[in-house]
């Protein structure tokens, strides 16, 4: 993968085109010696017939990762590598894209490769005997049994979304996956890879003229197609907690919960949800108030945060990725491993800190701090050419301008009474869906249901204020029906 070469200059605002050619454009021309390339297609595995859920991912895998008609996908990455770059791909709900980075003195032949992968694929049996295959892989044993975490946060997802468009994982689903054949791929392609579809993102120095053949190089080959626009609507979820316990072999027990929230970007108690979100869990920051009070004071695990937009493959990253604009999202609260015996507690110590963050709002001090930290924070998500043209593209589809703007103006005008407002108004929690995945499903189940206090102890002493707050934290009820606490084997979970 190309490391990206530190440039300073500031890019040029966005340009947005809508060219007679029916393709988008979002063009951040600047003086940097790096061209990147991000071509967003709005498809995604919303749009998977039922069925076939996965086609979508397959689809794109088979874009990117095996070849054109004209070269095979072995001798796309011989020609990549002198270069010292790479073309990559990303599948969400709503949105796929591609995207990669070159020298500007390697554009005419970077871009030929990737030209032709997307727009003259191979579709070669082998390739896509070898990208199910991986996909397979990735749900059956990546995922399912080899991450406790990833698998806990995504399986979430899933239940909160049940009968929603939204529920199969992106990279589909086992049964659906293993069906699919290299027709449904031509299919989906033909239908869903149209100019209407397309959203071409360039930045940086690329020649005045080349945004204009790129646009006129697709227009070419893509059907014109129409508009698709997916309309989705908030999912169903019953009145109630429900706890689903993944049982599964593993030492440790992972815990994620959430509930749906009608806030995306677009919404005008976004900034405030997400000013919250940091507040109580700011990924992979230890000034954030769980981590402070799960991590630091009592030592359960080695980290805890809490989100208002979908964040996959957080365990392995600092930052999320753009380009999984979603009109739906959740709130959620991430639990990293705890061992078993700290389970039931550490449960109830999260529920603890998030309703009295609902009943007590935020402290002042906390919501200045906060608001301070955002309004840097946007220019560390965007610092490289790669992320400010992917936050360009989310931007555009919800329709908020420049992102880093965008927070800063709209952070300078919040209050405290508006974040404590958007916190009793969206973070209700009447609906929370709670997954834990732990080898000791039968007895965790037992203690939830049954309530009995669930004390903790510590390898080392603690002060005084800790120790008789966790004498609430092990009293405290969990409000869950016992029909409500089930138990799924592993073996369920995105088949």
């Amino acid at each position: 993968v190309l490391a990206l070469l530190p440039f300073s200059a500031a890019p040029a605002r966005s340009q947005v085109k809508m060219p007679t050619t029916r393709i988008a454009s979002v063009l951040q021309p600047s003086q940097s010696p790096l061209v990147t390339f991000r071509l967003l297609f709005m498809t995604g595995s919303a749009h998977d017939p039922k069925g076939k859920e996965g086609v979508a991912s397959l689809t794109a895998a088979m874009l990117a990762e095996a070849g054109s008609r004209s070269m095979t996908y072995e001798q796309i990455v011989e020609a990549m590598y002198p270069m010292a770059t790479s073309f990559g791909w990303q599948v969400d709900k709503e949105m796929s894209v591609f995207s990669g980075t070159t020298h500007a003195d390697n554009l005419e032949k970077y871009y030929g490769l990737i030209r032709d992968m997307l727009l003259d694929p191979g579709f070669r049996e082998e390739d896509f005997t070898r990208l199910k295959a991986d996909a397979v892989n990735f749900l059956k044993v990546s995922l399912r049994e080899g991450n406790d975490e990833e698998l806990g946060k995504e399986y979430l997802y899933n239940i909160i979304y049940a009968g929603h468009p939204y529920e199969h994982h992106s990279m589909g689903r086992l049964s659906s996956l293993e069906k699919l054949t290299l027709a449904d791929v031509r299919d989906f392609y033909r239908q869903n890879y149209t100019q209407a579809n397309l959203i071409v993102g360039l930045a940086g120095g690329y020649p005045a003229e080349f945004a204009s053949r790129v646009e006129a190089d697709f227009a070419a080959k893509l059907p014109a197609g129409a508009p698709k626009p997916l309309k989705v609507a908030q999912p169903k979820v019953a009145p109630g907690m429900r706890v689903e316990i993944v049982k599964r072999e593993t030492r440790a027990t992972a815990i994620s919960l959430g509930f749906p929230i009608a806030v995306n970007r677009s919404h005008k108690d976004w900034p405030a949800l997400a000013l919250t979100a940091s507040y109580l869990g700011q990924h992979r920051n230890s000034a954030s108030h769980l981590y402070q009070r799960l991590r630091e004071a009592r030592g359960l695990n080695y980290g805890d945060y809490a989100y208002v937009e979908y964040f996959p493959r957080g365990m392995f990253q600092f930052m999320p990725d753009p380009n999984l604009g979603r009109q739906s999202q959740i709130f959620q609260i991430w639990i990293r491993p705890v061992e078993p015996q700290n389970a039931h507690f550490t449960l109830r110590a999260a529920l603890y800190e998030f309703d009295k963050l609902v009943r007590n709002g935020m402290p002042q001090a906390d919501f200045e701090s906060m608001r301070n930290f955002l309004m840097k924070y946007s220019d560390v998500l965007t610092a490289t050419q790669n992320a400010r043209l992917g936050y360009a593209l989310d931007s555009r589809y919800y329709g908020i301008g420049d992102y880093g703007q965008f927070m800063r103006e709209q952070l300078s005008r919040l209050t405290l009474a508006d974040v404590n407002r958007a916190i009793r108004q969206h973070l209700k929690g009447d609906r929370l869906r709670v997954v834990v995945v732990t080898k000791d499903a039968e007895s965790l189940r037992d203690a939830i249901v049954k309530g009995a206090p669930s004390p903790i102890t510590y390898n080392s002493p603690k002060p005084a204020d800790i120790l008789a707050e966790d004498k609430v934290i092990e009293k405290y009820k969990i409000n869950v029906r016992p029909a409500q606490v089930v138990i799924v084997p592993v073996e369920r979970v995105f088949q």
